[in-house]
């Protein structure tokens, strides 16, 4: 098991695979974005714009969602099927200052 420090990166393949779906939707909500500065360049309705930007933000909260899901799965299960109780208690910790900023 390796640790990275706040901000680090793993760059192991299982990661890698499970990251899919959130850069799926990542992307998805990229092209909504241009779509919706595109639409205020192009001063069309305010109403077609704030639903653009509405379904950006659902795209966002999907792509976290899936990046938390996998972190839940792999890093967190990792943490706890080891020996480490150092890394048990920083992965709860993690878990614990996400939660809060999702539901803030």
């Amino acid at each position: 098991l390796i640790r990275t420090p706040p901000g680090g990166i793993w760059r192991g393949e299982r990661m890698k695979n499970q990251h899919t779906d959130g850069l799926k939707y990542l992307k998805i909500a990229q092209g909504n974005l241009d779509a919706s500065m595109k639409m205020v360049e192009d001063d069309r309705y305010c109403v077609d714009i704030s639903n653009q930007i509405l379904a950006t933000i659902a795209l966002l909260k999907k792509a976290n969602t899936a990046i938390l899901t996998n972190h839940m799965n792999v890093c967190v299960v990792e943490a706890f099927n080891s020996d480490d109780e150092d890394l048990k208690l920083e992965k709860m910790q993690e878990v614990e200052m996400l939660l809060k900023k999702v539901t803030a």
